[in-house]
């Protein structure tokens, strides 16, 4: 699906204020063609992000001199981010891909599921899930949850969550997590579609972040409709 000009606008605006520019910073680069810069003494995080054509960069002033004459093709590269702050301990976030939409078609079940908005599944899935999918997912940083769960022998076992949360009021940054044990099933499909529609209708503009690396995550974010905007790299300095 694309998105309609006004939500890339609105995109933007989310992520320019999630990094301290000014509200038309985004804007304002695409019509320049240069590159947004903010240099934070204090930062202990460098942010590469590009968005729609636009890119920005926050971080330490050294930094920001240190990537001056490197392309964007290159600052999107996670390897670039850490050879510049390799002498003051930078170490990796990664890069993500960065998906968005302002409407998608509503999956229905198969059969009828029972969704729990209770914190103690989510909990209790992410205990079923490898560290690293529940790292990358960051549930507990999600405030809207929406657990698919299975009544089995009197208790309910979670299967699958979709959740969000919002961001500067304007984006839902969304997250799934499925048990190991019922993947490839559509379970993360229809949990994702659950909260992407809570969050439409609560009036937000979708966001879907994930590694480069990670094709199933990937693939879900492109299977529910959602359409790609940019990238993110970032490291932590020591």
């Amino acid at each position: 699906m694309t998105l309609d000009p006004g939500s890339a606008a609105i995109i933007q605006l989310a992520w320019a204020r999630r990094l301290g520019l000014d509200d038309d910073a985004f804007s304002s680069a695409l019509a320049s063609g240069e590159r947004i810069v903010r240099a934070d003494q204090s930062a202990r995080t460098v942010e590469f992000v590009r968005l729609f054509g636009s890119s920005a960069l926050v971080g330490p002033p050294w930094v920001i001199d240190a990537a001056a004459d490197l392309p964007d093709e290159e600052m999107a590269q996670h390897v670039t981010l850490l050879t510049l702050t390799r002498q003051h301990g930078g170490h990796g976030l990664g890069a993500a891909a960065l998906f968005f939409a302002d409407d998608l078609p509503l999956r229905q079940p198969p059969e009828e599921m029972t969704v729990s908005h209770a914190n103690a599944e989510a909990i209790e899935l992410e205990g079923r899930c490898p560290p690293d999918d529940v790292n990358e997912v960051g549930l507990s940083d999600l405030e809207n949850r929406y657990t698919i769960v299975h009544e089995l022998e009197g208790r309910r076992v979670p299967l699958a969550c979709g959740a969000y949360t919002e961001w500067e009021g304007l984006l839902a940054h969304l997250g799934v997590l499925v048990d190991p044990e019922w993947r490839r099933r559509g379970l993360g499909s229809l949990a994702a579609s659950i909260a992407a529609h809570e969050a439409l209708a609560a009036g937000l503009t979708l966001q879907w972040r994930t590694d480069v690396s990670n094709t199933g995550s990937l693939a879900l974010a492109r299977k529910l409709g959602l359409s790609a905007g940019g990238i993110q790299t970032s490291v932590h300095l020591g």
